[in-house]
């Protein structure tokens, strides 16, 4: 898995032909994350913020996992919505 590879990924999740389902949203927001930032470095949001604190709780889910893993999960997720979805 390259950075060139993760960095196209990012770039092309942007230009799906339809706005993925909210959990496939979740998925490559925190596996974004993960890969750019590490573990969670944030105070949760509070609790009117119910978005805020779902894109928190499943940044915080990958607590542990490698830049690495998270790379390839979300290259791996893009692509399967590239196929359901149309770029």
């Amino acid at each position: 898995m390259s950075q060139a590879e993760f960095e196209k990924a990012a770039e092309e999740v942007k230009n799906l032909k339809t706005k993925p389902a909210d959990a496939e949203m979740l998925f490559i927001y925190s596996h974004y994350k993960q890969a750019t930032v590490g573990d969670v470095n944030t105070e949760r949001p509070g609790m009117l913020d119910l978005k805020g604190k779902a894109k928190w709780d499943a940044w915080n889910e990958l607590k542990g996992t490698s830049k690495e893993s998270a790379m390839r999960a979300y290259v791996d997720k893009v692509e399967e919505l590239k196929q359901k979805y149309g770029i």
